[in-house]
């Protein structure tokens, strides 16, 4: 079986087409349980996200600020395992049609074994894989399994990233790419900066084949926010603002919920460029 990576494509066409940026969703497996997870995912869904990345809980996720790493403490202490984030996948995407991304760190692929996992996600109908720390010069034996099953290779480019690499990058990833907005952590910011835009502009500059859309992160947490990154990028990527109101509902599902459909659908309306 192959993976969903087309379909991937098609959704993010689809919503330049539409004159607007595509609400890219971040929430961790297993949290605050599989299940609940799950429904969160779809509430999501419900909202108005165009695309969902379902996080692979790490017990040292680099990338990662206090908000998310709280979400994966809890559900690494629940027992999380890649059997639960594939069932999450799989069960998100069945329910909606939309496509559905993992975003993890290498070690554990690099642990549960490259085919066994791209194998085992594209059966879950899975689109691809963000992966924060994977060297693109190391990513051959990745892209080869990832291509063989229909996965998109997501890397990730920050302010730091010479053109040179944004140019290699570019080259070698699918999908889209992942632009961090600003230097550090996921987390919500006051302000998401010009360092985004710039940032934005030369991945394009260096995209010799203008195939990849540019998809922005880190930092976004609101519709004003949104609407300022959908002014320049192709994907507005909001995680930790998700996480939080999840964990503001202090168990509370059918609260966090609400919370996060409610969200989604204020983000939905940021992203869209003449609201």
């Amino acid at each position: 079986m192959t993976g969903n990576i087309q379909l991937l494509g098609d959704t993010l066409a689809a919503a330049k087409a539409e004159n607007r940026a595509a609400l890219i969703a971040y929430l961790p497996a297993g949290f605050p349980t599989v299940d609940g997870g799950i429904a969160a995912i779809k509430a999501v869904f419900d909202g108005g996200a165009d695309v969902v990345e379902v996080g692979l809980p790490h017990s040292d996720p680099v990338l990662d600020g206090p908000v998310i790493q709280t979400a994966d403490d809890i559900a690494l202490r629940g027992g999380v395992r890649i059997a639960d984030v594939m069932r999450t996948v799989k069960e998100a995407h069945e329910a909606t049609g939309k496509p559905v991304l993992v975003m993890t760190y290498w070690n554990p692929i690099d642990r549960y074994g490259v085919e066994r996992f791209t194998a085992e996600l594209a059966e879950a109908g899975g689109a691809g894989c963000i992966l924060p720390d994977l060297p693109v010069q190391e990513s051959a034996l990745w892209r080869e399994h990832a291509d063989k099953h229909g996965l998109a290779t997501v890397f990730v480019v920050a302010p730091s990233s010479r053109d040179e690499r944004l140019g290699t990058i570019t080259e070698a990833g699918s999908g889209f790419v992942y632009a961090a907005s600003l230097m550090g952590v996921t987390g919500t910011r006051a302000s998401v900066g010009e360092q985004a835009a710039d940032l934005v502009r030369r991945t394009r500059a260096a995209d010799r084949s203008g195939r990849l859309p540019v998809c922005v992160g880190l930092g976004v947490s609101n519709a004003e926010q949104a609407k300022e990154v959908a002014g320049f990028a192709d994907g507005v990527i909001v995680g930790s603002a998700f996480v939080q109101r999840i964990l503001d509902a202090a168990g509370d599902e059918a609260a966090g919920l609400t919370a996060v459909r409610e969200l989604a659908g204020e983000l939905t309306r940021g992203v869209r460029r003449d609201s």
